[in-house]
């Protein structure tokens, strides 16, 4: 009998930290060119060998290619997917490292951001996995006076977020280390809120521990499950709640910010019918995104609930090192 599928929390971390090391280091001697030349053997062994996360890059991609016209197919493949992520680990790492300029970065949304950094009313910011969620923290840069808090789940890359933190460790990203949303947590975060704080948390990762309330809705054309955790953290604490995404273009980084509601509330009866909107309507527009760059969304497992029936049994993935909740 197939050994049951794990939870993508579960799945080990992938690589070393000796290897991240390795790249970094290749970065600091040669520019990205070196860090490129090091990185082609890294990324096709891990091509080569994880099964799972390759069946997985071309499910996505399969899906892409049915909502993209036909002269935008070429390179979508499952190869240079893997690139793009490795490409991003190190962008990840510029950002601690302080590397990342302001010109580096576009706010693509200016009047979306003049509107958070007039209100001071406080918030929820949805992220998701495309494209670098670390930029993000450039919000906490562009708007000095916005305190900003990233919940997180990164025990499953220690290995990256250690390698991070050597890389700076004086990085003032606030950080919250969540497994599940206990009453207390909700309460500390009703008081960062209230003082006019943004709560940023990731909205296409099903919760940690399995089994947590999930809504099936349609993700680029197929039924998969999306986290309710983020609406409901939204409809307790009572407050806007926004959309940000970060793609890498034409080599800057463009950050988008959308308002997505005033307050999520809905009465008692409801109340799962108003989840399952919003958890579709965030779906709908990330879907929007990810055909602006199809190859930056990272997803290295079975996402889809078709897929997952047909990929019963777990494997270590290289997409571990990436994973925030």
């Amino acid at each position: 009998m197939s050994e049951p599928r794990k939870h993508w929390a579960g799945v080990g971390e992938a690589g070393t930290l000796l290897g991240m090391k390795s790249l970094l280091l290749a970065y600091r001697l040669f520019g990205r060119t070196g860090f490129r030349i090091i990185l082609l053997p890294v990324m096709a062994y891990f091509y080569l060998t994880r099964t799972e996360s390759r069946r997985a890059s071309k499910a996505y991609l399969r899906r892409m290619l049915g909502q993209l016209p036909s002269e935008r197919h070429t390179g979508l493949t499952p190869f240079r997917h893997f690139w793009c992520f490795g490409e991003i680990l190190l962008d990840k790492l510029l950002v601690w490292m302080g590397h990342i300029r302001h010109e580096d970065v576009v706010f693509a949304t200016p009047d979306a951001f003049a509107e958070v950094d007039r209100s001071r009313s406080g918030g929820i910011i949805i992220v998701s996995h495309l494209g670098n969620t670390e930029v993000c923290s450039a919000l906490a840069h562009q708007l000095p006076d916005i305190a900003v808090t990233m919940l997180v789940y990164t025990r499953h890359a220690e290995k990256f977020n250690r390698l991070m933190k050597q890389a700076n460790a004086t990085a003032a990203i606030n950080l919250m280390q969540v497994t599940d949303m206990s009453p207390a947590t909700a309460m500390l975060l009703s008081e960062r809120v209230a003082a006019g704080e943004y709560i940023v948390i990731a909205g296409d990762r099903t919760p940690v521990h399995g089994g947590g309330r999930t809504s099936k809705v349609n993700f680029l054309g197929d039924e998969a499950e999306f986290p309710q955790g983020a609406f409901i953290l939204a409809s307790l604490l009572r407050c806007p709640v926004y959309l940000m995404f970060c793609l890498k273009e034409s080599g800057r980084y463009h950050l988008y910010l959308e308002w997505f509601s005033d307050q999520l509330s809905w009465p008692r009866k409801k109340r799962n019918e108003g989840l399952q909107q919003a958890a579709q309507d965030y779906a709908d527009r990330l879907a929007e995104y990810c055909r602006r760059t199809p190859l930056q969304w990272f997803n290295f497992f079975p996402f889809w609930l078709a897929d997952q029936d047909e990929n019963p049994s777990p494997e270590s993935e290289c997409s571990r090192s990436n994973k925030h909740s």
